[in-house]
């Protein structure tokens, strides 16, 4: 990971931008001296420039300038409410966007003359370190500036340069994704309750399956879902009868559906 970043500029200081400067200054990537934030009328910034030893300027144009790096972390709708000048301030910068839903091309419309433009899309375990982050850019990146948003998103979890055009797919799948399991293990806790289970044993249960096999996933990570899936269903077994009765009850086409549904609702937002 590159040690020795450029000065950055958070506009925004909710929960992403929170993690990151975290993961930043965990992994020794850059000292606090050099985090600039700005928040809204909330006291985010302030609260995450005290935690972390950060600064935190109230006037963004004036951190801007002493920065090399923008991270756009406001929330989406706030974009068009940012100060006009910020395109003149943002030429020769690089920014990295965590706007949910914002193409590369309006970006660029906010800042015409930025050096370059990354696109990202984090998920909320990216909180906690274990997160898949994928990213677009607006031109192929330098090894510089490869090496900043490298250092800015891997303290999240993993990486993953993709083209924009697979950007809502990804919002379908990895974007979306924490909540499907979540879900999902919100329903198999409730199936152990119906076969008689007490609520919190049947919630514990449930939790801590899906804990274990995520783990053993990581674990394994050459091996293919498939694979792990029948070492647990031994021929004729009740992991098998449980196995068949999800394929009857069409969980690959609800999971289809599902991940379209949301592809779709991306690419409407980002229309937006």
């Amino acid at each position: 990971m590159n040690s020795d970043l450029p000065p950055l500029f958070f506009l925004g200081a909710g929960r992403m931008a929170g993690a990151m400067v975290r993961g930043l200054l965990a992994a020794g990537a850059i000292s606090p001296d050099q985090i600039v934030c700005s928040g809204g009328r909330g006291l985010s910034a302030e609260a995450l420039a005290a935690e972390t030893g950060i600064r935190r300027e109230t006037d963004p144009l004036t951190a801007l300038a002493a920065s090399e790096v923008l991270v756009l972390a406001c929330k989406p709708h706030q974009l068009d409410e940012l100060p006009p000048e910020l395109a003149a301030t943002t030429a020769g910068k690089l920014v990295v966007s965590v706007l949910a839903g914002i193409p590369l091309a309006r970006l660029r419309q906010r800042a015409p003359q930025a050096r370059n433009l990354v696109r990202t899309m984090p998920n909320t375990p990216s909180r906690i370190g274990e997160g898949m982050t994928a990213y677009a850019m607006d031109e192929p990146l330098t090894s510089h500036d490869e090496g900043i948003v490298r250092a800015l998103l891997e303290p999240l979890g993993k990486v993953l340069p993709i083209a924009e055009s697979h950007l809502d797919a990804v919002t379908a799948i990895s974007g979306s994704g924490p909540a499907y399991v979540f879900e999902f293990t919100r329903a198999l806790a409730a199936a152990g309750e119906s076969l008689g289970l007490e609520p919190a044993d049947a919630a514990r249960l449930a939790r801590q399956t899906v804990i274990g096999a995520a783990g053993l996933l990581a674990q394994r990570s050459g091996s293919p879902a498939a694979e792990l899936r029948d070492e647990v269903a031994s021929p004729g077994g009740t992991t098998e009868a449980g196995l068949r009765a999800l394929e009857e009850a069409g969980l690959e086409e609800a999971l289809r559906r599902t991940a379209t549904a949301a592809r779709d609702r991306s690419r409407e937002l980002s229309a937006g």
